[in-house]
C-alpha cells in the first residue's frame, strides 16, 4: 500500500450512528414525558439533516445545531420545554450510546504501522466521549472534530488540524460514507478517497471517489490497488 497516512470519518463509517441517535432521542423525549418518541424520530431526522447540510455549506457551526434542532422540533410538536436542556441531554445520550460496526475494529487493528487520523463533523463533547468509551483514542495519531476546530468538511482546511508535521497529500487517503462531506473534503485537499457505501447508493453529484467499497472488510484490498 502506498499510503502512509489514512484518515477516517467516524459517524456512519466506523460507528453505528443511527443506533446511537435512536437511543439518545428516545431517552431525551422520555425525559419530558413523551411516551412514544419513535413516532417523532423522522421529523427530528429531517430537521437534523437539514441543519448539518448548512454546516457543510459553512452557514452554521456544529455547536449551533445542538439547540436549533430541538428548538425546531419543539415548535413542530407544539411542546413547551427548554431546547437547551434537551440539547444537553441528547448530547449525553449520543456519547453514551452506539457501537462500532462489525469489522471496524478489525480494520483499525490491521492498519497497525500506518499513521491514522480521524476527521469528523460533530460536537466535541459527543465525539470525545465516544472515542473514550469505545477505546478508539489509541488508534489515532491526530483527531480533528469540527465543533472544536471551527471548520467542517468539505473544507480541506480541517486536515491541517490533525497537526501532522510531514503530511503529504499524495500519500494520504480518507475513508468515509458521505460524498458531500468526506469525499468532497478529500477531493478539495487533493488526496485519494475511499467511499464506504454499504447501502450501495447510486452515485450522485460531481465528486467522484477514487475507489468505492461496500464492506469495511474490502478496504485493505481496495487501497492496495491504488
Amino acid at each position: 500500500m502506498r499510503f502512509t497516512t489514512i484518515v477516517f470519518d467516524l459517524d456512519h463509517t466506523l460507528l453505528d450512528s443511527d443506533g446511537s441517535e435512536q437511543l439518545a432521542f428516545a431517552e431525551t423525549l422520555h425525559s419530558i414525558g413523551v411516551e412514544e418518541p419513535e413516532q417523532h424520530l423522522k421529523t427530528y431526522q429531517r430537521i437534523n439533516v437539514a441543519l448539518w447540510k448548512r454546516v457543510e455549506q459553512g452557514e452554521l457551526s456544529p455547536n449551533d445545531v445542538k439547540v436549533m434542532r430541538f428548538t425546531q422540533l419543539l415548535e413542530r410538536l407544539d411542546i413547551e420545554e427548554d431546547p437547551e436542556l434537551l440539547g444537553d441531554r441528547y448530547l449525553t445520550g449520543l456519547g453514551n450510546n452506539g457501537e462500532l460496526y462489525p469489522q471496524a475494529r478489525e480494520l483499525l487493528d490491521a492498519l497497525d504501522g500506518h499513521r491514522l487520523g480521524l476527521v469528523t463533523n460533530g460536537i466535541g463533547s459527543v465525539q470525545r466521549r465516544r472515542l473514550e468509551r469505545l477505546d478508539l483514542d489509541r488508534y489515532f495519531s491526530g483527531v480533528a472534530i469540527s465543533g472544536e476546530v471551527g471548520v467542517a468538511k468539505p473544507d480541506p482546511q480541517i486536515f491541517s488540524h490533525l497537526k501532522f508535521a510531514d503530511w503529504a497529500p499524495e500519500q494520504t487517503v480518507i475513508i468515509g460514507d458521505s460524498l458531500t462531506s468526506d469525499i468532497a473534503a478529500g477531493h478539495n485537499a487533493s488526496i485519494a478517497t475511499c467511499w464506504y457505501n454499504p447501502s450501495r447508493t447510486a452515485h450522485i453529484g460531481p465528486t467522484i471517489p477514487t475507489v468505492e467499497v461496500n464492506q469495511l472488510s474490502e478496504v485493505l484490498g481496495a487501497l492496495s490497488t491504488l
